[in-house]
């Protein structure tokens, strides 16, 4: 199991954010020997589809280099003809072939892992060169196993080819015997199966390879607990910091909404419980805003802010415990309280009206609360 280098063991597996950031400085998982294996066996393969067609090309090319006329030979011009149109036929000949390993080659380095550009690996470090680190690095665990690997790939890939050797031994030995063309051809195709044989062996190393390297890869990054609580808080902010924050914006909030509360036009109360303000602008017609709401001492205080700036204070606990559930701050109250709220301004703008010499209203009429709206304030 991996352990921290104060001892620690690592025993969460590792978050998406560690991943990425492995990721970004190109620390990720890789498998040399899949690579290894689908560059040679594909290179094998594609040897075996279009090899005769490069021998050809190439016996041509011999042929036309061997039959040059005497006077050619002393002549610079029809040399670097000859030179021109060799490299271009070995080119043409080679194109095909090198594209398809090159292919193979690109692919099998991304098929385990994903294609992935990081300057991290390139970047120079002083560790690196430090011989303490290169010392303790040759005598890891993981040169140790990579030691084995390499010892464990010559015996399978040697055994391969020591079958193949035998298997090909009669034939080999009778080629001495052939026709040069004959001999050409069969020894061609003697080599591209050996080639295609041996490779193919590679395909077990590479199989037992790729999922070791991501175990190995994944234990790696495997975090301690205290690992994965540093990140949380770095992600998601110290519990603590982010509690103070809070408190602060509701304190902010909070100052807001008393600021508001001068500009209201009614208080409505439960008595004690709760206090709801709200606001109405004639000339704009729309419908009532509430301006603050609050509850015990945020109740008191909307209450006693009325009470300094001489703002009618109404005690209706039915109709305070209904704005208070269904209004938020700074929206319009629901169309449902639209007539009951109408009866409370106009109620208002009498006892306004009854402080410049008018008549008082009789009563504070009886407000229907509608059956939806009702809240018993639990």
């Amino acid at each position: 199991m991996a352990e921290n280098e104060d001892g620690t063991e690592k025993t969460e597996d590792a978050s998406a954010k560690k991943l990425q950031e492995a990721r970004d400085k190109g620390n990720i998982a890789r498998s040399r020997d899949l690579s290894s294996a689908a560059l040679l066996v594909v290179s094998a393969l594609s040897m075996y589809m279009v090899g005769m067609l490069i021998v050809d090309d190439l016996m041509n090319l011999y042929a036309f280099n061997f039959s040059i006329a005497r006077e050619d030979l002393f002549d610079v011009a029809m040399m670097i003809h000859h030179l021109y149109v060799s490299i271009m036929t070995a080119i043409d000949s080679l194109t095909v072939f090198m594209l398809i390993v090159a292919a193979a080659g690109i692919i099998g380095s991304v098929a385990f892992g994903g294609f992935n550009f990081s300057w991290e690996p390139i970047v120079p470090k002083l560790s690196k060169m430090s011989p303490i680190q290169g010392i303790k690095r040759m005598f890891s665990v993981q040169s140790l196993v990579e030691l084995l690997k390499s010892t464990l790939k010559i015996l399978l890939v040697g055994t391969v080819a020591a079958f193949v050797l035998l298997h090909y031994l009669p034939m080999l030995t009778g080629l001495a015997f052939e026709s040069i063309g004959n001999a050409m051809s069969h020894t061609l195709d003697t080599l591209i199966w050996a080639f295609i044989l041996i490779s193919s062996s590679l395909i077990i190393i590479a199989a037992i390879d790729v999922p070791f390297q991501a175990w190995q890869h994944k234990d790696k990054l495997k975090m301690t607990k205290q690992e994965v609580k540093d990140e949380y808080k770095q992600s998601e902010g110290d519990p603590q910091v982010k509690g103070r924050i809070r408190q602060l914006q509701r304190q902010a909030a909070m100052r807001r909404m008393m600021s508001d509360v001068p500009q209201a036009d009614v208080i409505i109360t439960n008595p004690t419980h709760f206090s709801v303000a709200l606001k109405y602008d004639q000339e704009k017609g729309k419908a009532p805003i509430m301006v603050a709401k609050g509850s015990d001492f945020i109740a008191l205080k909307i209450r006693e802010i009325g009470n300094y700036y001489d703002i009618p204070v109404i005690q209706s606990p039915a109709l305070t415990r209904a704005v208070y559930k269904h209004t938020e701050i700074g929206e319009e109250v629901p169309e449902g309280l639209f007539k009951v709220i109408a009866q409370l301004l106009a109620y208002v703008y009498q006892l306004r009206l009854a402080r410049t010499g008018q008549k008082a209203p009789d009563s504070m009429p009886s407000f229907d609360i509608p059956e939806e709206f009702r809240w018993n304030g639990e």
